[in-house]
């Protein structure tokens, strides 16, 4: 049952469509996923159906699948994400070499779409204030392979007040009521109050002030919340902009979304196949100015230099960080990161213990080749033995990348018979 104080405002709010809506929350969700274009190309998947409109990567998937079971799954061949959560990413259109911010990044839907779009070229960071869901965010980055984001557990203000002008695109996916995602999710209806909905349209405004400061002159920025509530969406984003002149709406084609009033669309769930999601996109006046050069990193030990050599490995543009025991390759234009409480800072290659070097699982799934390669079909047996930790046959010796279909999964290490099993206990099935 929905709360009577919600269904009276969006008979309000839809008038004639309202029973139109209603009868939408009755029908089963369509369920989609993204493809992860760092990974290369996309594999052809039986229960994959047809492409949402608004995202190349993304498309439905037959409900009776569990994709999430899949081997690529846990190579981060794609990503679970729900079909309207995807809009506010087009909208705010990254693209390589950007600086970017992901403001509100938990658990990573959205974080890794920019990331797939940036092409592992530009800056990004994701944030997340909630240090639980900062590890999620942190472990989805590390499936999905990408190189060039570094993640914080910060405040949003302390993050405005060290890289104020920073950014040409800042994402605010800002936490909510969640009325759109009462078809989805039980607890979304279970929680909901009014007094729940003013006091998250209060948290949307400090937010966005904290955000305001991160856009440098120029450039874009985006909010979204996955809620039906004026007061959360249109009204948060006229507050704003009656409080920084220096923001405009921005006029942005997007014929799959119903538009509003200053630069907002509207996503329907009786209009479209997806949950209820609202976006604003807006525009900073000013003309960005140069940035100064970044901190260089710390020098590449020989053990890194010597797997490296061994394995083929080639680095894009970055720099090397020490950060606790592991060696880290930064993106270059990361900013100092001193003060900021981080937990990836790029992409983890692994740790020099004495006279050698231990790759990290993120290097493996960030590899899409290699000179020492042990390949598993996703619908074998062997594949499932090495999801669970088991020791799997091989003539292969010494550190060896294990693949799913040319996809990286993994490590493990040979002698010329059985492969060690190097795949994180913390993963295993």
């Amino acid at each position: 049952m929905l709360p009577a104080d919600f269904l009276n405002r969006i008979q309000q709010q839809l008038g004639e469509q309202y029973d139109a809506f209603l009868e939408s929350l009755e029908r089963p969700r369509a369920v989609a996923l993204r493809f992860n274009p760092l990974k290369g190309e996309q594999p052809q998947l039986p229960f994959v159906m047809e492409q949402v409109p608004w995202e190349p990567c993304g498309y439905y998937y037959d409900p009776d699948a569990r994709p999430g079971l899949h081997p690529y799954h846990e190579a981060g061949v794609y990503y679970l994400q729900e079909a309207s959560a995807m809009a506010p990413v087009t909208l705010l259109a990254p693209q390589p070499g950007e600086l970017v911010c992901d403001l509100c990044a938990a658990p990573g839907g959205k974080t890794t779409q920019i990331a797939g779009r940036m092409a592992g070229q530009g800056f990004l960071l994701c944030n997340e204030i909630n240090p639980k869901r900062a590890k999620i965010l942190s472990r989805n980055i590390e499936r999905l392979g990408v190189a060039n984001a570094l993640v914080c557990n910060e405040h949003p203000q302390k993050l405005a007040e060290k890289y104020e002008g920073l950014f040409d695109k800042v994402l605010v996916d800002a936490p909510c009521s969640g009325e759109g995602m009462f078809r989805k999710e039980e607890a979304a209806v279970t929680d909901w109050s009014l007094e729940t909905v003013s006091m998250c349209a209060r948290r949307q405004r400090e937010i966005l002030q904290s955000a305001a400061a991160l856009v440098k002159p120029g450039g874009r920025l985006v909010y979204s919340t996955c809620t039906f509530a004026p007061e959360e969406n249109e009204e948060t984003v006229t507050h704003f902009l009656e409080n920084h002149p220096e923001f405009a709406p921005e006029t942005v084609s997007a014929p799959w979304f119903t538009p509003g009033e200053k630069g907002s669309f509207r996503l329907w769930p009786h209009k479209l196949l997806g949950e209820g999601h609202f976006a604003a996109v807006l525009r900073k006046a000013g003309t960005p100015e140069y940035d100064e050069m970044p901190e260089k990193g710390d020098k590449l030990p020989k053990q890194w230099t010597e797997f490296a050599k061994d394995f083929d490995i080639e680095l894009p543009a970055g720099k090397a960080i020490s950060f606790g025991q592991s060696l880290y390759w930064a993106p270059a234009q990361m900013p100092d990161i001193q003060g900021i409480k981080v937990l990836r800072p790029g992409l983890e290659l692994g740790e020099v213990k004495k006279d050698r070097f231990e790759p990290a699982h993120a290097l493996a799934l960030w590899l899409k080749k290699g000179r020492n390669v042990h390949n598993i079909s996703a619908d074998s047996v062997e594949i499932q033995k090495y999801l669970h930790g088991e020791t799997i046959p091989t003539d292969k010796k010494g550190w060896c990348l294990v693949t799913v279909d040319g996809f990286g999964i993994g490590w493990g290490k040979g002698d010329g018979n059985v492969l060690k099993n190097h795949y994180p206990k913390g993963l295993r099935r």
